[in-house]
């Protein structure tokens, strides 16, 4: 069932070798879609989306009710009913609707109301301190902000969890071609071990090169052996980014194998667009939306210096049809005013000072930021650039090792060798074959690091 798995999710192909390759897309797409940092990283965003809608819980329409009564000794002192609509709006307008039903022999002569009830339609309006700004617009504000950040966040963590995936596969290939070299290595070491031994069984070689010749064996198998568990580590390593639908680890079959880290992969970029990717780095992304929510919070803490000053304004009416008959400050209505005012101002002054200061702060955080990324990308361009550059350069030194050692064997073939020149060049070609493996995975990563410098990953 492990292996049916897998070949239904991972695509893997050569079934008739009875082998499997997991290829880099298939293995990126598996990433990207079941691992948990990648569940993490979207559940980021609900972060957001959760805050912006509890900020917007601040505007939410409010019903209320009020009963209040008191009897005492066969008296009926009063009961009072009062029951309302409030709705908060964006222009920091509040509308109020309510009705009031009061009775008793000692209620208070002010909230006397006729026998059937009476409504109030009205509105409280800040005309200082909140016309503009207010505690619940700040919220709401800060919150939109929050959810671009969390967005900013969630590439970020996608694009770090890129590259360690992107490292990981390739250590893997370079560590997989690395033992099949070594394999091979150590079979030509063998077959030539039988050889010279039957030439020195026949008399043609000395017994000393039946050493030479085991001793290539022993050293070939210990460096096989270093190599497996080379990639046996490497394997498990990968394992750690492979999960399935259920949230469970994925473990490779033994015979899955990764492609060649020597194959072409096309690398498409432009170094003067990555270095204008680096303004919308998420990282810079969220230290700005980071000062975009102090700079909220400082207009909200400007408005508070202005003096409280509310109005309310409510008209009375016996039915809910004469509201429109019922004239403007002329009859029937309740108004009323709230002023007050700090003398000194010293918490207000203090509140606002304190947030211009992390703006100061953050925006000096930001200058930095921009410059270590600027440099980080500088320095990963270069080295992948660098890296290209040793490839080729040693992709020739192999060929050139290759006609070496073909050029020793046809030599040692018509007796103008030695087995120790033969041994001593096959051996420096094997380290040169796996020095380019690892320089091949080497520039793969360097591609995936040089993007994440410039803020990119999955998404490219």
């Amino acid at each position: 069932m492990r292996r049916i798995f897998l070949l239904l999710t991972f695509g893997l192909t050569n079934l008739a070798l009875g082998q499997e390759m997991l290829s880099y897309d298939n293995y990126l797409t598996w990433v990207r879609g079941f691992h948990p940092v990648a569940k993490q990283a979207d559940i980021t965003v609900e972060f957001g989306e959760m805050e912006l809608r509890a900020s917007r819980g601040g505007f939410d329409p409010r019903l209320y009710g009020d009963y209040e009564a008191k009897r005492f000794k066969n008296a009926n002192y009063f009961d009072k009913r009062e029951a309302g609509l409030v709705i908060p709006t964006m222009a920091g307008v509040e509308l109020k609707g309510m009705v009031e039903y009061n009775s008793g022999t000692l209620l208070n002569p002010e909230l006397e109301v006729p026998e059937d009830g009476l409504a109030a339609l009205g509105a409280s309006v800040n005309l200082a301190q909140g016309l503009l700004i207010d505690k619940r617009r700040a919220a709401l504000r800060q919150a939109q902000v929050y959810v671009e950040s969390t967005k900013a966040e969630r590439v970020q963590i996608l694009n770090d969890l890129f590259m360690e995936s992107t490292e990981a596969y390739w250590s893997w290939a370079a560590d997989y071609q690395n033992v099949k070299i070594l394999e091979g290595g150590v079979k030509l070491a063998e077959e030539r071990f039988e050889m010279v031994k039957e030439s020195y069984l026949q008399g043609d070689f000395p017994a000393i090169d039946t050493v030479e010749a085991y001793t290539q064996v022993m050293d070939r198998i210990y460096r096989l052996q270093s190599a497996q568990i080379q990639y046996f580590k490497a394997t498990q390593f990968l394992n750690t980014f492979l999960w399935d639908e259920n949230n469970e680890p994925v473990e490779l079959l033994e015979s899955v194998y990764p492609e060649n880290v020597l194959d072409q992969l096309l690398f498409d970029y432009n170094k003067e667009t990555m270095r204008e990717y680096i303004f919308r780095h998420p990282q810079l992304l969220m230290t700005d939306y980071d000062i975009e929510s102090l700079q909220i919070d400082r207009r909200y803490k400007s408005n508070m210096l202005l003096p409280v000053l509310k109005v309310n304004y409510n008209f009375l009416v016996e039915k809910l049809n004469d509201f429109e008959l019922s004239p403007f400050l002329e009859n029937n209505y309740k108004i009323g005013a709230t002023f007050s005012m700090p003398l000194f101002l010293r918490g207000e002054r203090g509140n606002l000072g304190l947030t211009k200061a992390k703006i100061n702060f953050k925006t000096y955080e930001r200058d930095l930021k921009l410059l270590k990324l600027t440099t980080k990308l500088e320095s990963e361009i270069y080295n992948f650039e660098t890296v290209e550059q040793q490839l080729g350069i040693y992709t020739n030194n192999v060929n050139g090792l290759q006609k070496l050692l073909r050029g020793e064997m046809m030599r040692f073939e018509i007796g103008e060798s030695s087995l120790f020149l033969v041994n001593a060049r096959e051996v420096s070609l094997i380290s040169a074959q796996t020095t380019l493996n690892d320089l091949a995975a080497k520039r793969k990563s360097a591609y995936a690091k040089m993007l994440n410098a410039a803020g990119l990953g999955f998404d490219e």
